[in-house]
């Protein structure tokens, strides 16, 4: 091999020549490699040049194996990032991936390839791979995302179908009877407590309800989701679009990211705001249309401005959350928003008006913002020093919070969506949890 130490021009033509595939004892993998969750670590291909040139990007304590099957007995026994080199790309490598991500959630693969194609990528997240990798390898990439996978792996195996979200496991499977429903949550001010309505929503409607929930962060250019979850996603919506033509459930499972306290999946808003321009809002139909399939409810945070992404989500919704402050600006764009929402022909009960800090002492009069507008508000949030703290904390006020007037505000509106009354689903503090405290 030449030039190893050279990551930039690093390609997989240095590992033509042959290489044994002996088997190493792997009892101890990974014994010297900290990661996140004490995760192991080992890397795999039939080439012993490109197992070896792989470990050693990795750090001493990598175990390297010839094969998959030779880490059969190594599973069930913790948390493992398997490297995957560019001989497993051979469709029985990529079925035993696909069953490890099935039955082993503390399994997490990623695919070293010497060239990136549409057809592997696609291929691949199928299987269950969490990312994909083409050469020239850089070395802090390749590191990073062994850190990122194992930080997202389970300790414990779920007992439940539901836990993980659908990724780790069985995938979803198609919902029986009415498809999924869509809640928009949309404010025409920015600043206006949208994206912690969105989030608290959310989270509170996968702790009621007996069917999965899906949380799509549209705000494309500074989506703020991910933060407020304490998510570090690997796949946003940018990966999703990508591949709109081929997507499937079972893929689009796999680009979203679990929300481990919750199991509620999530599919994040791009990391750069230069990413926006790419989607379109058929694209983003599309996405919700599929979601809609194997999820009871899409919760979808909108950004304070009307746009095609913006015009097309609201159209293909069920429901509409407006969230509204009490101050005069605030007030006038939710009526100039009304007044668009019905240029657009979106009937008014569709529409939902929740009046955030409602108790403020601002001199405006609750009654007289709801005859102002000509709708009744169906929730209240009161104003309250447990909000910026559950932000800054990165766990929404329902979870953080739960005995506060907040999080049951927020809890009262989820249950308008379960079984159209919120005073027929009682309180969190006094009901037994889904998916536990």
């Amino acid at each position: 091999m030449e030039d190893l130490d050279d990551f930039s021009s690093f390609s997989f033509e240095d590992f033509e020549q042959d290489g044994s595939a002996g088997s190493v004892d792997t009892s101890s993998v990974g014994s010297d490699v900290r990661l996140p969750n004490g995760a192991a670590l080992a890397v795999v291909d039939a080439d012993q040049a490109v197992r070896d040139y792989l470990a050693s990007q990795l750090g001493e304590g990598t175990a390297t194996v010839g094969s998959l099957t030779e880490l059969e007995h190594r599973l069930g026994l913790g948390p493992v990032v398997v490297v995957l080199g560019p001989s497993c790309t051979d469709p029985t490598d990529l079925a035993i991936v696909e069953r490890w991500s099935r039955t082993n959630p503390e399994v997490g693969c990623v695919l070293v390839t010497a060239e990136l194609t549409t057809a592997l990528l696609h291929t691949a997240l199928r299987a269950g791979v969490k990312d994909v990798i083409p050469a020239p390898i850089d070395q802090m990439q390749l590191v990073d995302t062994v850190g990122r996978v194992a930080e997202g792996l389970s300790v414990v195996r779920p007992t439940s179908p539901l836990l993980g979200g659908g990724l780790g496991k069985d995938f979803l499977e198609p919902l029986e009877g009415e498809p999924g429903r869509v809640i928009s949550v949309f404010s025409t001010k920015g600043g206006s407590g949208k994206s912690v309505t969105a989030t608290n929503l959310a989270v509170a409607l996968s702790r009621m309800s007996d069917r999965p929930v899906a949380l799509i962060d549209a705000h494309l250019q500074f989506g703020d989701v991910s933060v407020m979850l304490k998510l570090q996603p690997q796949h946003t919506i940018v990966d999703a679009v990508s591949q709109i033509d081929k997507l499937d459930p079972a893929m689009l499972q796999q680009l979203m990211t679990v929300h481990q306290p919750t199991g509620m999946m999530v599919l994040p808003a791009p990391l750069e705001p230069t990413f926006a321009d790419q989607i379109t809002g058929e694209q983003m139909v599309r996405l919700v249309e599929l979601l809609k399939t194997f999820v009871g409810h899409v919760v979808i945070d909108l950004p304070a401005i009307f746009n095609d992404v913006v015009i097309s989500l609201l159209e293909a919704s069920d429901d509409i959350i407006l969230v509204a402050g009490l101050d005069i600006p605030n007030i006038k764009n939710v009526k100039i928003g009304l007044s668009t929402l019905s240029l657009l022909n979106i009937p008014k009960e569709q529409l939902h008006l929740v009046l955030n800090r409602a108790d403020s002492r601002v001199k405006l009069d609750v009654g007289e913002v709801e005859r102002t507008l000509q709708i009744q508000a169906v929730a209240h949030v009161p104003s309250d020093v447990v909000v910026p703290i559950s932000v800054n904390k990165g766990s929404p006020v329902v979870l953080s919070a739960p005995r506060s007037g907040v999080a049951r505000a927020f809890e009262q509106l989820a249950a308008r969506f379960i079984s159209g009354s919120p005073s027929s689903v009682e309180p969190a503090a006094g009901r037994r949890r889904f998916f536990g405290s």
